[in-house]
């Protein structure tokens, strides 16, 4: 690949479910975006580095307990294979949930890796050896790592350089400045007894303005008070 059509970015799953990729990621404007060449995808598949015959990756707990557990010698010899420049992400419950600074910084960085667990998990001894951080996308389990890592990329890829055409659009999304995104309308303006804020329609920029931030603090204050808070000290650091 010549230096002109570099990917900016580059997203690499390491998963037993390959086909499951690029899924959504394929649509839309992360969909555009890799067929443009903006950023790159490489599903792995964790199975091709099984040392037997039945591509064996998982076995019983040690300790006992319910289900399996991905083996660490064959998690080593997939994640070894990758010649990485940046540290591995392992997508669990157990993990810090992932934020939109997180994003950002993913996002900036040239690549990512990213191990999608299944069954109870992965041996705890190849996260360490590979110094795996560990991320979340929330509260919740689900079945295994690949809608989180889906999740994810999507995240980062709508902030590289040109897949977002209104890139003014980043600046009022929610969390920026630690608030949730103030509601929207369009038309029609009547609907089902329902009006559009009339103050939309003065053409008032600076009162719009004045309204949305009105907006989106009270959504954040009712909704995500760990995320007011976080502003309110981001204010007072400001003003300090």
């Amino acid at each position: 690949m010549t230096p002109e059509n570099t990917p900016l970015w580059t997203a690499r799953v390491l998963t037993l479910f390959p086909g499951m990729f690029p899924g959504p990621l394929g649509f839309s404007l992360a969909g555009k975006a890799l067929d443009e060449g903006v950023w790159a995808l490489d599903a792995i598949d964790i199975r091709r580095f099984a040392h037997d015959k039945h591509a064996t990756v998982d076995a019983a707990p040690f300790g006992g307990g319910p289900g399996m557990v991905m083996r660490a010698d064959v998690i080593d010899a997939a994640l070894t294979s990758v010649a990485s420049l940046t540290r591995p992400i392992y997508l669990t419950p157990r993990g810090k949930p992932i934020d939109q600074n997180r994003v950002k910084a993913l996002a900036a960085e040239p690549e990512i890796t990213l191990l999608c667990g299944r069954f109870e998990g992965v041996d705890e001894r190849v996260l360490e050896e590979h110094a795996c951080e560990q991320l979340s996308l929330g509260d919740f389990v689900l079945s295994g790592g690949e809608p989180a890592a889906i999740a994810l990329i999507d995240a980062c890829v709508r902030l590289l350089p040109g897949v977002i055409g209104a890139a003014d659009s980043l600046a009022e999304e929610s969390f920026e400045g630690n608030l949730l995104e103030y509601p929207h309308y369009t038309r029609p303006e009547q609907w089902r007894g329902r009006a559009v804020p009339e103050l939309l329609l003065s053409g008032h920029h600076e009162r719009i303005r004045n309204w949305r931030r009105a907006a989106a603090e009270r959504i954040t204050r009712e909704r995500r008070p760990d995320l007011w808070a976080r502003h309110q000290n981001q204010t007072l650091a400001i003003k300090d």
